[in-house]
């Protein structure tokens, strides 16, 4: 029997052939109505709570007090900006800014020479080398957390951002060589002979070429390695005491703490505190993904 059927009443093409599948494209074309409806409830259910609180920071004691769940009335912003004006804010947001940027300078840096190393040469071990960077990713910073206090501790880098910053590096190092391997396997190697018959050095190829031709990968690394460092608590918890050096997740906490019978003044603050993030990842968030199906494409 033939997969097509004729159709001799189209009053305009008599005989036009029509495929058996053709019911199935005459669907709806934006896809199932379930499917919108259980994704506007699953965004809705991450959205509430972030919205809650924003409009709280707007809100005073005594309206959260009376209506916990309700709109301000009226809106005050006094809450917003005591914390705009004080010093507190800034200070953390400038250690969290340090800590996130040279965190992620130094993973892209190591990342990309171990990455090339792995990739581009031959050597004994290598693959036993790779397994043990991918065996790191089922270790988590929880696990090392005394291990890393008592080093840190040695190396006299308590209450100091460098005590942060360089386990941070030690622990994105396995996701930024497992993203960016495939990158540089990929290059092709008529690149490389033809980089090395005009005369450039291995160096030089790899500042001039692989950098470049990995540039989706590096920015993917880059972006998760900020936004980890960005919003890193545990870590700056157990090596962080002095309130000078606090990152901004952990000021949250100390705030929460030392003002913790104004609930709208910490509602504000964690409100602002967020927007970094929020910012950031929305701006890189197709980098990520692009980035992410390259690798998985190398």
């Amino acid at each position: 029997m033939s997969a097509f059927t004729v159709i001799p009443d189209a009053p305009d093409a008599p005989g036009v052939l029509e495929a058996p599948d053709r019911k199935k494209a005459k669907g709806l074309p934006w896809g199932s109505p379930t499917v919108y409806f259980v994704a506007l409830v699953v965004i809705a259910l991450m959205l509430a709570p972030i919205a809650y609180i924003v409009i709280g920071g707007f809100r005073t004691n005594s309206q959260i007090t009376v209506d916990p769940a309700g709109f301000p009335n009226p809106w005050n912003a006094a809450n917003y900006i005591g914390v705009l004006t004080g010093g507190v804010f800034w200070q953390e947001v400038l250690n969290s800014t340090i800590v996130a940027v040279v965190t992620t300078v130094g993973v892209i840096i190591l990342g990309l020479m171990a990455s090339y190393v792995l990739a581009r040469y031959r050597f004994r071990g290598r693959g036993a080398l790779y397994a043990l960077f991918a065996a790191g990713l089922m270790f988590p910073i929880t696990v090392a957390i005394t291990p890393l206090y008592i080093v840190v501790r040695n190396l006299g880098l308590m209450n100091s951002l460098g005590g942060v910053i360089l386990p941070q590096i030690a622990f994105a190092l396995p996701t930024t060589i497992i993203i960016l391997v495939p990158f540089l396997r990929a290059i092709p190697d008529e690149i490389q002979e033809a980089a090395f018959i005009d005369g450039c050095s291995r160096l030089g190829f790899f500042w001039r070429m692989v950098l470049r031709l990995s540039l989706p990968g590096v920015i993917t690394v880059g972006i998760l390695a900020f936004i980890a460092s960005w919003n890193s608590y545990l870590l700056p918890l157990f090596l962080l005491n002095n309130e000078a050096t606090f990152t901004l997740p952990l000021g949250v906490q100390a705030f929460s703490s030392q003002y913790s019978v104004d609930t709208a003044k910490v509602l504000a603050f964690t409100s602002l505190s967020m927007i970094p993030a929020l910012i950031f990842f929305s701006l890189f968030e197709r980098r990520i993904v692009g980035g992410l199906t390259g690798a998985v494409k190398g």
